[in-house]
Order: structure tokens, then sequence, then C-alpha cells
């Protein structure tokens, strides 16, 4: 039986629920990129089934913040998914601020471990700052959904160096959200 991820690309690409942007580059299109990488990576693998959030850059879901992210949760819940992987660009008002980091709700669970080990994998591959693994009880798709689930903040939109690293290395951060999750499972990775 196929592992289930549902792959939520963090935001919408206009109005409701739109993400941050920093030096020109918009939130919602690095996640939809991000996810749309890994969607194929795991498609590809026999051992996955993967569900986008926004099968289409033009993609909208939900009509306010809290219906679009209420429809992403339904969707992971309905099918049902296994694992709940959302992906996000951070934003500070300080452009020095910088890095790599991941949200769960508690920690020492499922997604706690999941989410060390996607963070390491994707610092390893693509030279983010490691800022850690952060418990945020309070995000609405992590309290909701009824699988482990993290929020992946590839790095920092408003931080020159990771805009374009994530501009740059879509790619790597997928493979890397994809290594550190066979390495959470203890699966060998197969060779594309």
């Amino acid at each position: 039986m196929a592992i289930r991820i549902y792959i939520d690309q963090g935001h919408n690409p206009a109005g409701v629920n739109a993400g941050a942007e920093g030096f020109g580059v918009r939130e919602q299109d690095i996640t939809y990129q991000v996810g749309q990488f890994l969607y194929n990576i795991l498609t590809e693998d026999y051992r996955f089934s993967a569900k986008l959030s926004r099968p289409t850059p033009e993609t909208t879901l939900g009509y306010n913040n809290t219906s679009s992210l209420r429809e992403r949760v339904t969707q992971a819940n309905n099918w049902p998914a296994d694992y709940f992987i959302s992906i996000h660009a951070n934003a500070s008002e300080n452009p020095d601020i910088n890095g790599s980091e991941v949200y769960v709700t508690e920690s020492y669970t499922t997604a706690w471990y999941l989410a060390l080990d996607v963070l390491a994998e994707i610092v390893r591959r693509v030279g983010t700052k490691y800022n850690g693994v952060f418990i945020n009880p309070s995000l609405y798709v992590l309290r909701n959904t009824n699988m482990p689930a993290i929020l992946v903040e590839l790095g920092y939109i408003t931080n020159y160096e990771d805009n374009q690293l994530m501009v740059e290395e879509p790619y790597q951060f997928a493979y890397g959200i994809y290594v550190g999750l066979l390495n959470y499972l203890g699966l060998p990775q197969i060779l594309f």
C-alpha cells in the first residue's frame, strides 16, 4: 500500500491568503514550484502516492484565510493522507534573518521526528542555516489534520541569499523534503 503524502503549497496565487513577498518574488510561486517538484519526485517512487493542494499555479482555495486553510485540511483528511507537508517561505522585517525551520504541534511526536529529518536534509542539501524545529500548536493546518503534519519554512523570502536559493534551487528543496521523508521512514533512496 502506497504511503499517501498530502503536499500543501502554502498560500493562494492572489487575493485571499496570498503569501509574503521579497525582492519581487512571491511566496506562493516558490511554494507552488517546490510542491510540484516534490509531487513529481514522489509520483515516480512506487512507494508513495501524492496529492497537491494547488495542482495548477492558478488554483485558489477558499474565499478568505480561514476557508483557504480549512479546504487544505479537509482535502487531506478526506483522502485520507498518511502525512501532511505544508510548504512555506518565511518573512521578517529584518533582512538579515535567514534559515530554514519546521513547525509542529508538539515535541517527541511522529511529526516532530519527521520534521527533524526533513529539516536536516534541506539544510544539508541547499546550505541554508539550521534554525530548528519549533512547536506552534496554534497553526491551523497542523492543529486540524488527522495525520502527522509539518509546516516547512524553506527560507526567508526577505533575506536576499535565501530568496535566491529558493528561486534558483526549488528542485533541491523538494528533494531535501523527499530524502528527509525517506530517512524518517527508514526507506532507501531509489535513484531516478
